[in-house]
């Protein structure tokens, strides 16, 4: 599995907008067979900053089959106008290490 991360520094869209633009191109990545989770998170400190994290099957089916497949088009008219507010964006190898807790009260 690859974890891409993209980070954003919003200066031209809001926040609103950038969330907006996500949850309508997260449609796109979750018919994609070669996306296995994303989630979006905003930098309390900094509120105009917004980190992407995209699961993948591989660097290389992202690449090659998502970029090059049907589902490509619709997910980038949506998140191309944020192309110049990114600061970041690369792939990482997951190394198995993990450990999370659920709050309390709360079910996986």
């Amino acid at each position: 599995m690859t974890i891409e991360y993209i980070r954003y520094e919003l200066s031209k869209h809001s926040a609103e907008d950038l969330i907006l633009a996500y949850g309508k191109a997260g449609e796109s990545l979750k018919a994609a067979p070669e996306c296995l989770g994303f989630d979006l998170s905003r930098c309390e400190e900094a509120p105009a900053t917004f980190v992407l994290r995209i699961r993948w099957t591989s660097t290389e089916d992202h690449l090659q089959k998502f970029r090059k497949g049907p589902h490509f088009p619709d997910f980038f008219a949506l998140v191309r106008p944020f192309i110049e507010e990114m600061v970041e964006m690369r792939h990482y190898e997951d190394t198995g290490l993990s450990w999370s807790r659920q709050p309390h009260g709360q079910q996986a």
